[in-house]
């Protein structure tokens, strides 16, 4: 999907704060009979946002005395910025990954959720938190309380072409073991192995960083790397990881070039029969959908791991979509109601349905899948570690050097313990930096 500028342009903002804090007073809504103009704003991608007009009409319907309005837009977090500044925000908002909302909750601009979240669904019995996967739900709670919640998610992973595979006899590796031995028998046969999205590192860190350094050390040694552990960036972990990474960049497994490729334009190598696998999410088929050469295909697969590592194999790394209701927004209570309906499990299953994507409600896959999604949503089933590189939001300037650092490597200007070692100089920066916000994963 053309979700990617939003990834890459991670940027703290400087919010100004003026009031008292609101972001855990319950919301109260307007008076009965009251009418109520509800301003809805979202990041417009590779889904669009029409499903999200369609229910904002559909939730007008249901409650007579509200209006929502809809607005979209690929950079949206531009136009959001001013507007949490100046303390008049939307009342609710998805606005992508461009934003950092771990800056927007320190700065007491989003409201808390727990109580809405304990509150009954849209739809069925129970609590609408009963409706989320507790996975996915916990990826937006911080000192307790939930601040960011969840709508379509993405899995990481690496792509194939099935037809290509069968056609020369190769099986997908499982293991990096497998991997090497399939990588030389690929070059034989006159392609390149792996191309990758080379302006954009942020695949790779996604892709094979983190889950090769959860391999090698298991689930704590990437932990420990995101909340800043001294000397975690430089762990024995974190040093196999990029091991491997450069050790597929001497043997030639890498598509000449593709350090200098977008993303599309990598992934288009990857569809053109040029290179047999590439690191990439969920949204690659809708994001290449259009421009697919004829006979093409893709299936995930898992980034294969060390047969004899300490992480699970079933690991999967997961990013979220946040959507999140600003505490000075004019309507919380009724934006609460708004994306309660949006997250049904009715309206869950028609956003998988027509735009070929996860969602984080219970039961949403229950559905015709599209056929690329099958085996994504199968390994989400099966994993028994979920995580996410929350690092890149939590520290934009940590993620920018492990991408500078991933693309000199890459370049053959460090080694993997030159690599080491610049990363952990920059989370030491940020560790001692008492103006930084710290974080931790439990």
């Amino acid at each position: 999907m053309n979700l990617k500028p939003l990834i890459f342009a991670s940027a703290l903002l400087a919010i100004g704060c003026s009031g008292g804090d609101k972001s855990t007073e319950s919301p109260k809504p307007a008076k009965p009979g009251e009418k109520v103009t509800l301003e809805f704003q979202a990041f417009k991608g590779g889904y669009d946002i029409d499903l999200f007009a369609k229910a904002a009409k559909e939730f007008e319907a249901k409650n007579p005395d509200i209006t929502v309005k809809v607005a979209g837009d690929p950079k949206v977090w531009e136009q959001l910025r001013p507007r949490f500044i100046s303390n008049s925000p939307p009342d609710l908002t998805f606005p992508g990954w461009g934003m950092d909302h771990w800056g927007l909750k320190e700065e007491g601009q989003l409201l808390a959720l727990d109580e809405a979240l304990d509150g009954k669904p849209a739809e069925g019995e129970g609590t609408w938190r009963d409706t989320f996967e507790p996975s996915l739900l916990k990826m937006g709670q911080q000192d307790g309380k939930q601040w960011v919640l969840p709508h379509f998610f993405s899995v990481m992973g690496w792509w194939y072409d099935p037809g290509v595979f069968k056609k020369h006899g190769w099986t997908p590796p499982k293991t990096w073991e497998e991997l090497l031995v399939l990588g030389e028998k690929i070059k034989a046969a006159g392609m390149a192995p792996i191309t990758f999205q080379g302006q954009y590192p942020y695949y790779l860190i996604d892709g094979m960083l983190l889950p090769w350094a959860n391999s090698a050390g298991g689930e704590q040694a990437v932990k420990d790397a995101q909340n800043l552990v001294p000397g975690a960036w430089k762990s024995p972990a974190i040093l196999r990881a990029a091991q491997m990474i450069d050790e597929l960049r001497v043997k030639g497994f890498y598509l000449e070039g593709c350090l200098a490729m977008n993303h599309t334009a990598a992934e288009m190598e990857f569809l053109k029969g040029k290179a047999a696998m590439v690191p990439c999410g969920t949204w690659l088929k809708a994001e290449m959908a259009n421009v697919m050469p004829k006979g093409s295909a893709m299936e995930f697969m898992l980034p294969p791991v060390l047969a004899s590592g300490k992480g699970d194999p079933t690991a999967l790394l997961i990013k979220i979509e946040p959507w999140m209701v600003p505490s000075k927004g004019k309507h919380p209570a009724e934006a609460i109601e708004l994306f309660k309906y949006m997250t049904s499990l009715s309206k869950a299953k028609e956003f998988v349905e027509k735009k070929g994507t996860l969602m984080a409600i219970k039961g949403s896959d229950e559905v015709k899948l599209m056929p690329e999604l099958v085996a994504p949503a199968k390994a989400f089933k099966e994993s028994k570690q979920v995580y996410a590189d929350e690092f890149v939001s939590w520290y934009p300037d940590l993620k920018k050097e492990v991408e500078n650092a991933l693309t000199s490597m890459l370049n053959g200007q460090l080694t993997p313990a030159e690599f080491c070692d610049r990363v952990e100089k920059k989370a030491e920066e940020i560790r001692n930096d008492s103006t930084i916000p710290k974080h931790k994963l439990d």
